[in-house]
């Protein structure tokens, strides 16, 4: 049994071979042209959010081991922050967090998605107690060293989720 317009399949068969072999190898990284940085850079100048932040949201833009830059202002010790509110906290060592410590988000309307706890320098294990009260007001835990805490607290508030951040010095020492 034959088959019909054999001739057209038969010649296009070897065109087909061809192009796979191409494609099988791209070119040389000498023969690639490289990417053109002109869009790169535009498209950075436009969205530039680190600059671009609004005067009332807050923004982590550094830590010593004794405090934090917020918004261009030093600050030192322990910090209790709740969406754009920021404030002094009392616990000087991982120790001290207790939930009277944390006793605030009874009376917080509306209740952050999660409180995100700066450990300090290492995370630790969080106390049982602690624990069951974060749950009791309806939060979420994260518990991550400061540094890292300070940079989820800023993608979280930056994206408009309504955030807390609990945050030991990054040299705060482990508890004792």
């Amino acid at each position: 049994m034959g088959l019909r317009g054999g001739g057209a399949v038969a010649g296009a068969l070897p065109n087909l071979i061809r192009s796979l072999r191409k494609e099988a190898h791209p070119k040389t990284r000498a023969q690639q042209s490289l990417p053109s940085l002109r869009r790169a850079f535009s498209l950075y100048d436009q969205i530039n959010l680190i600059d671009n932040v609004p005067d009332d949201q807050l923004r982590f833009q550094g830590y010593t081991d004794t405090g934090f830059k917020v918004n261009g202002v030093d600050y030192e010790g322990s910090l209790l922050c709740i969406g754009n509110m920021l404030m002094s906290w009392a616990p000087k060592k991982f120790s001290d967090i207790t939930p009277d410590s944390l006793s605030m988000f009874q009376l917080m309307r509306p209740i952050p998605e999660i409180l995100i706890l700066g450990c300090g320098r290492y995370i630790e294990p969080v106390d049982a107690e602690v624990r069951r009260f974060i749950r009791s007001t309806g939060m979420k835990l994260e518990a991550v060293d400061s540094r890292n805490a300070i940079s989820t607290y800023n993608i979280l508030n930056e994206e408009g989720r309504i955030v807390a951040a609990a945050l030991l010095p990054y040299g705060c020492g482990v508890s004792s």
